[in-house]
């Protein structure tokens, strides 16, 4: 299946640390960029053709992958000045890039990349900005089994915050988030073009398209207690940045044992 990767907003919230005009898909966790790792655990399960949505920062992410060092990530031997590598990462990748707006929402900057889904009635599609160990190939076929217009991955809420019932001016009760059935998106979805069907133009996929086919019965939703954590901010994109240097990066399931080397 094709993957299409919305990675051209301005990430707000994430402090501009790795350079100027940084796209949040390409700050770096490990010697990778997040981006990377998305598009290495999708083709871990064979899904290689990527469709990027650019917009904010597009050149960095263009020019990243036109000078891509496999070096960085794959040990090599050096015999009489020629480079030999012991393995490669874009060997089979297609990657189509695609400037999609400075300020489109997601759901018009896949509008804009649809003619590049022709032929396929199920695609994949997600934010560039979070990773998961779940299992892509169960989140897939609940899409199949159910026969719906679209699958959504569901995880718990991150955060410290608490949530306070009240009464009559006085607080009665705090309660964390865990303490909570409470369920979010987690930004990983398995579409069909039906999809298209309730986006207008201009429009968001979640607060369009998806809401537009959950009131219909149309979305299946997949609640995942792994591993799930964002790099919407520095903070948590800092903290991705330790797990992977700690050696406790279980978003990595191309690498046997998880080891800190690839």
């Amino acid at each position: 299946m094709k993957v299409v990767l919305f990675c051209g907003g301005h990430g707000m919230r994430m402090r501009d640390d790795q350079g100027e005009g940084m796209p949040k898909p390409m700050q770096m966790v490990g010697p990778r960029p997040l981006i990377w790792h998305i598009m290495r655990y999708f083709a871990h399960y064979g899904h290689t053709e990527f469709i990027l949505c650019l917009g904010y920062g597009a050149q960095h992410i263009k020019d990243y992958f036109l000078e891509y060092k496999e070096t960085a990530s794959h040990d090599f031997v050096l015999r009489k000045g020629e480079l030999q590598l012991c393995g490669s990462d874009l060997e089979d990748w297609v990657v189509h890039f695609v400037d999609t707006g400075q300020g489109s929402a997601i759901g018009e900057r896949l509008r804009r990349v649809r003619h590049l889904l022709g032929g396929e009635e199920v695609f994949l599609a997600n934010y560039s900005d979070v990773l998961t160990d779940v299992a892509l190939p169960d989140l897939i076929n609940l899409r199949a089994e159910k026969d719906s217009a679209a699958s959504m991955l569901l995880v718990r809420p991150s955060g410290s915050f608490h949530t306070v019932t009240h009464a009559d001016g006085y607080a009665t009760s705090l309660s964390t988030a865990d303490d909570l059935d409470l369920w979010v998106n987690g930004g990983y979805f398995v579409l069909t073009h039906e999809v298209f069907d309730h986006i207008p133009p201009g429009g968001d996929l979640v607060g369009d398209g998806i809401d537009a086919l959950i009131k219909l019965g149309r979305v299946s939703a997949y609640q995942h207690d792994g591993f799930w954590k964002p790099a919407d901010t520095f903070k948590e994109r800092a903290e991705l940045d330790q797990a992977y240097a700690a050696g406790e990066s279980p978003w990595r399931v191309w690498a046997p044992g998880h080891a800190t080397t690839f």
